[in-house]
């Protein structure tokens, strides 16, 4: 019996260690800032260094999506705070400009004058009249103005 249970626990320690094994997301190539990151563009990896400093991103679908601040090096472990949301809304692109009021809704075309991520407050001009307003980026690129 004894030696049954010393057989079965040696049998289960290279799965335990294996479910406690740490992975980190590298680029399998360089990423530039700016850059879009994609499936095809990062790999998981297993961390074998103890020391590895903390803050890295350790599954892949933490990074898809995500836009590179720096350059990142192919085989290196991808900070998470080198990465950021794609912007909704970017300089010098056409917009919809959105304003709701009790029932009534307003919308014009405008531009972008800087760039916003969605939920970020930005300024906007809008086309028809030349008049800067500011208003909150939506994920669908439009800005909703505010009543000041």
């Amino acid at each position: 019996m004894a030696l049954a249970l010393t057989v079965s626990l040696v049998a289960l320690a290279p799965q335990a260690a294996l479910s406690q094994q740490k992975h980190a997301v590298v680029p399998t190539a360089t990423i530039f800032p700016g850059d879009v990151i994609t499936r095809e563009r990062v790999t998981e990896v297993l961390v074998t260094n103890p020391n590895l400093s903390p803050g890295y991103a350790d599954a892949v679908q933490t990074v898809v999506g995500k836009v590179s601040k720096r350059t990142l090096i192919a085989g290196r472990t991808i900070p998470v705070g080198d990465l950021r949301d794609p912007f909704a809304v970017q300089r010098g692109a056409s917009i919809r400009i959105v304003y709701s009021v009790g029932g009534m809704n307003l919308s014009a075309s405008g531009t972008a004058i800087e760039d916003g991520m969605a939920g970020e407050v930005v300024r906007v001009r809008n086309r028809d009249t030349g008049v800067t307003v500011s208003g909150t980026a939506n994920h669908d690129g439009t800005v909703e103005v505010f009543q000041k």
